[in-house]
């Protein structure tokens, strides 16, 4: 069974924007589902977004009243949730997905719970992994957000359990161009928003679209050159 993961550059859940996608995603996760003979089950944590129970009603309204999975979410905040009970709902996952906010945020709440890692091992371990924005760039080596002060944006360190640095919203940050060739990274992925990157053991297969277009940055001697990466056939 491939790994697979869905990088989503931006996009709006509530107003199903990335609906292709996201079918696209749910398609996999209950045919592995439905081979065991079980429902698919959706857990989404919006752990940058600080919790927010809009966000999650949003993703059960696109998850279950379009595509037919269960819905559960994932608090890591405000007390509602231990770590042990985040864990079960984790490991019997067929679909995980982090949504979007405050990058450093969520990678400061994953790493000191250990949540960064239960999420890695249910992916390897077969569950389906997909984020957007945020959601989408904090696996790569480096990222480029404005976590620390809104619209000032910035290189930093992702989680590194994927190869090369990634933007999100890459049609209104199109200076990333620069930014990738200033920091000298060897690939990058430019990500904009309604389109995805759909990676199967950790290599990009291909992009997805809801009317967005998904690139890889290569450095080839000195040079920066950029691919648009070819659409895969729903």
């Amino acid at each position: 069974m491939k790994r697979v993961f869905v990088s989503i550059g931006g996009g709006e859940l509530r107003n199903k924007t990335t609906a292709p996608i996201d079918g696209y995603i749910a398609g996999i996760a209950k045919e592995r589902a439905a081979e065991q003979g079980r429902r698919g089950y959706a857990l989404f944590f919006p752990t940058a977004s600080h919790d927010s129970n809009p966000y999650f009603n949003s993703f059960r309204k696109t998850y279950t009243s379009l595509f037919d999975m269960k819905s559960d979410v994932a608090i890591l905040t405000k007390g509602l949730m231990t770590l042990d009970h985040v864990a079960e709902k984790t490991r019997k996952a067929d679909l995980i997905y982090v949504g979007g906010g405050d990058t450093l945020y969520l990678m400061q709440v994953w790493r000191e719970t250990g949540v960064d890692k239960m999420v890695w091992d249910a992916y390897k371990r077969g569950a389906v992994l997909a984020g957007l924005s945020a959601g989408a760039i904090l696996w790569f080596e480096d990222i480029y957000t404005d976590s620390l002060v809104e619209g000032e944006y910035a290189p930093y360190r992702g989680l590194g359990t994927l190869k090369g640095a990634a933007t999100p919203h890459y049609g209104s940050r199109p200076e990333f161009d620069e930014v990738a060739n200033a920091e000298g990274y060897p690939l990058s992925y430019a990500i904009e928003d309604d389109a995805a990157i759909l990676f199967e053991d950790e290599t990009p297969v291909g992009a997805l679209s809801a009317g967005g277009g998904a690139y890889r940055l290569i450095r080839e001697g000195d040079a920066l050159v950029k691919e648009k990466l070819p659409l895969i056939e729903k």
